[in-house]
């Protein structure tokens, strides 16, 4: 087998590879002389059949596996004995000319076939002790804990029927049917409806209207969607929704004590707080983690600069455009809405592809240079979190996984990340600051990360996927229906 280099520019390789049509018919041979005892064909006694009549019977599907197995295996073996990794799965190209075709499966003409590739440029790690990060840290103060723990009693209050009109505060039951000229839209019907008048749960102007009714009343209001409302056949509409009130109650005295807590499944109000205060702890971990992580890899990005490969950057960019065109899509909006062009959109969004790629292949670096593995255990329960996600889609999902070895992957790559991160927290120089909650949860305009997409279209929701590996993450969808933010119902 030949192998010989016919492109080496930058990253990109092209390999042609040439064996022998004589090492193929003599690995043919071996393949029919296997068989010879074990096939049965008319006229011949098991082990009797004259080789030149197997060939002719066999031959031709012989070769065609082994040019199948060897298209399959030597890419790998070529890449490992030249030392070379490739950034992806190599594009293999062969002869489609039929004559030539059912030459080689004639072992009258050698097989040849190329290999094309980007490898992966090799990184030297530097020394970690230059980077400084400051950690901002944040003190929880009672009155914070006491605040949200009277946010949660007041989720969990009772509610008596009251005689008379509903004022702001009282929890409305209804029926409802929302219409846009004359004709009911998906989304828009509900029965035994529970809404807190001026909780804003609604959109603008529903819950005012409802001030003043009392049980029995029925009552048709009208209502315009927001422009930006997420669902666009409603964007901006007029809509009246018939209304028939079934039941009008007053809220009860708010009480923060064992009884309270018991009614929530847990022993004491003093368990009560110190959840609260382990989830608002957790909050604030999560917001303190994102800005470390950011300061890391705003320093790797300054360190290390070199060729990326364009296959990996090209896919890396094709997920962000593809979810900046979706929620642009989804939203109605415009590049020009948000103060931008696509080509300077498509630019902007280019280097952040690039910067991504960078980062990551700099990490896994670091990581494997460290040691760092990402357990069973970290994927199993990983994976389970995958399932809590999507109820009675289990099995599903889980099918997915085993058929889909990217699927695993794109499990593992985040997890490995993080632990990478934890990995240089013991090398680098950590300072901690306290500040306060409003310091901590102040966007940061300056960081070089944010630069990345700076003026590209459109940050909020964009940026939130396309900075996923800097710890952003992705808001909700919102689902169409008269209230204002369907993910806050039954919340706080």
């Amino acid at each position: 087998m030949q192998v010989i280099e016919t492109l080496a520019e930058g990253l990109k390789r092209e390999i042609k590879v040439v064996i022998p049509a004589k090492d193929m018919e003599v690995k043919m041979n071996e393949r029919l002389a296997d068989v010879k005892d074990k096939v049965r064909i008319n006229g011949f006694r098991p082990g009797k059949v004259p080789a030149a009549h197997l060939k002719k019977v066999y031959g031709k599907s012989i070769m065609a596996d082994l040019v199948n197995e060897i298209v399959r295996e030597q890419p790998t073996a070529i890449l490992a004995e030249r030392g070379e990794k490739s950034a992806t799965q190599p594009e293999i190209a062969m002869t489609e000319d039929k004559d030539e075709a059912e030459q080689i499966l004639a072992a009258q003409k050698d097989f040849e076939f190329t290999l094309s590739y980007e490898v992966l440029p090799p990184i030297e790690l530097k020394s970690n002790k230059g980077i400084k990060i400051t950690r901002e840290v944040v003190d929880i103060s009672e009155e914070e804990v006491n605040e949200q723990v009277l946010k949660v009693a007041e989720s969990a209050r009772s509610y008596e029927t009251k005689k008379g009109k509903a004022a702001n505060g009282d929890r409305i039951t209804m029926d409802y049917v929302g219409k846009v000229d004359g004709v009911a839209f998906e989304g828009g019907t509900d029965q035994g409806a529970e809404l807190v008048l001026g909780s804003g749960r609604f959109i603008p102007g529903f819950e005012d209207q409802l001030v003043g009714t009392k049980a029995g009343d029925e009552k048709t209001i009208t209502v315009t969607f927001p422009a930006d409302y997420p669902a666009k056949n409603l964007a901006g509409q007029e809509a009246t929704f018939d209304l028939s009130v079934k039941d009008v109650a007053a809220p009860a005295d708010v009480e923060i004590n064992d009884e309270l807590a018991k009614k929530l499944g847990l022993e004491s109000a003093d368990r009560l707080k110190e959840i609260v205060r382990g989830q608002i702890e957790s909050q604030y971990g999560s917001m303190t983690r994102q800005k470390v992580k950011r300061q890391i890899l705003d320093q790797l990005d300054e360190m290390y600069k070199f060729e990326t490969p364009a296959s990996l950057v090209d896919a890396e960019y094709n997920g962000i455009w593809n979810q900046v065109a979706n929620d642009l899509a989804q939203s109605g909006k415009t590049f020009e809405d948000e103060d931008t062009t696509e080509e300077k959109a498509r630019e902007e969004y280019k280097k952040l592809a690039e910067r991504r790629v960078r980062l990551g292949l700099v990490l896994s670096e670091i990581g494997e240079k460290a040691g760092v593995e990402v357990s069973e255990d970290e994927m199993q329960r990983a994976i389970y979190e995958q399932l809590r996600q999507y109820p009675g889609q289990e099995k599903q999902i889980l099918d997915f996984f085993r058929s889909q070895p990217g699927a695993a992957a794109s499990i593992r790559a985040p997890i490995f990340e993080e632990k990478v991160i934890d990995h240089l927290l013991t090398e680098i120089d950590v300072t901690d600051k306290k500040v306060t909650k409003e310091e901590l949860l102040a966007d940061e305009e300056g960081e070089a990360s944010e630069k990345d997409a700076k003026k590209a279209a459109p940050k909020k929701k964009a940026a939130a996927k396309a900075e996923a590996a800097e710890g952003e993450e992705a808001a909700p969808k919102k689902k169409a229906a008269p209230k204002k933010k369907a993910s806050e119902e039954g919340a706080e």
